[in-house]
């Protein structure tokens, strides 16, 4: 393919990937990316456990790539703890956290305390959405950690994605990885990890979003718990 595949030149003629090889395409979806992206594919990690495994093998493609997390300053300290140890691991990764234009005081002056919890999506909005944007500013594709194992929501995954939200080419490389290989990758190569995984939260987001929970049928089930929600927004059309 000779012209950039962009948002704006989207089309049916995107290169197809096998899922055959050991990586079940991760690997060489990577590859494809760096090579056709250069300098303007950034990935948003989460640092949990599918970010640990993707991480690993962006490393193995490009070592010195450019990850960006959403720091809402509601992150568990053990979640800061695996970025630091991630940076120890491989570092010439060049690691940008995110913040909110507002700090949670100044968000608690607009629209009033524990907006979390009055009003979940425009938190998230906040804290995570339009920091994204931001973060994403002139790149044109940005990779995700998305697994179609997940959840109903991202069983429709694809490689390469047409994101309508941000403008932009979503890349998933992982998409057809299981929760048992995520975790078989992590301790057959002795990757660091967030401690809360040992303690029965399978998906990691803020504080107070976040509860533990062992429905291994429903990996994501300690997110919002008692609500309807069950995405931040970031991964929504």
């Amino acid at each position: 393919m000779s012209s950039l595949l962009t948002y704006k030149s989207w089309n049916d003629e995107i290169p197809s990937f096998s899922d055959s090889d050991e990586s079940k395409g991760a690997l060489p979806v990577l590859e494809w990316a760096y090579k056709h992206y250069g300098d303007s594919i950034v990935y948003a990690s989460s640092f949990g456990i599918e970010s640990i495994v993707l991480i690993d093998l962006i490393a193995k493609v490009k070592d010195d790539a450019t990850l960006v997390f959403l720091d809402t300053d509601l992150h568990f300290k053990e979640t800061y703890e695996v970025i630091e140890q991630i940076q120890n691991r491989f570092p010439n990764l060049n690691i940008r956290l995110e913040k909110p234009e507002l700090t949670l005081k100044e968000q608690e002056e607009v629209h009033g305390s524990e907006l979390w919890k009055t009003n979940p999506n425009l938190c998230c909005q906040i804290r995570k959405i339009t920091p994204l944007k931001k973060a994403l500013g002139d790149y044109e594709a940005w990779i995700s950690g998305l697994r179609r194992e997940q959840s109903s929501t991202r069983s429709h995954m694809n490689f390469l994605n047409k994101d309508d939200k941000f403008q932009k080419i979503k890349v998933c490389p992982i998409i057809h990885w299981t929760w048992k290989e995520i975790w078989r990758y992590v301790y057959k190569n002795n990757l660091p990890y967030n401690k809360l995984h040992d303690q029965g939260y399978p998906s990691i987001g803020c504080m107070p979003c976040t509860a533990p929970t062992h429905d291994l049928n429903d990996l994501r089930a300690g997110r919002w718990a008692g609500t309807k929600k069950v995405e931040c927004g970031l991964h929504e059309s």
